[in-house]
């Protein structure tokens, strides 16, 4: 059978609409593609933005602001100097982007301004940590990304 410029490009066109729709099958029946939303709650969360929005100010204008500093214990959360640590409740939330398993909360209780997030709960790779916590009736939110 001879092939004519007509029905190659015909072939052309097919085979390659075939690549195509191979790809989008794969791509949608396979367990380890997750396409769900980043979080559970993603539109109960935008909701309440500005009050993060304001809470992060908060946080940033103190006189002594929280930061965050990785030691050979794991990650070490400084509090702000001035505030009484038995006054302090909130919680950290531990966000891990690549796998919703590996996600965790800690609640806020210190008895020095620090708190010590241990070595063997966090996996190497990308984490998204939130410090919300509450002193004297405000409400504070620290924000952090990291890499472990």
């Amino acid at each position: 059978m001879k092939l004519n410029w007509g029905t190659g490009i015909v072939l052309a066109f097919v085979g390659f609409i075939g690549f195509i729709l191979f790809f989008v099958v794969r791509m949608s029946l396979d367990d380890r593609s997750n396409h769900d939303l980043v979080t559970e709650d993603y539109y109960k969360k935008e909701l309440v933005f500005q009050q993060d929005i304001d809470a992060m100010k908060k946080a940033k204008a103190l006189s002594y602001p929280p930061r965050v500093e990785k030691t050979e214990a794991g990650m070490l959360i400084h509090f702000p100097e001035n505030m009484s640590p038995e006054k302090i409740e909130g919680k950290v939330s531990l966000y891990r982007p690549s796998n919703k398993h590996l996600d965790f909360d800690l609640p806020i209780s210190v008895s020095k301004p620090n708190l010590l997030i241990p070595d063997k709960r966090l996996l190497d790779g990308r984490w998204d940590m939130d410090v919300r916590w509450t002193y004297e009736g405000e409400t504070y939110l620290l924000r952090e990304h990291f890499t472990y």
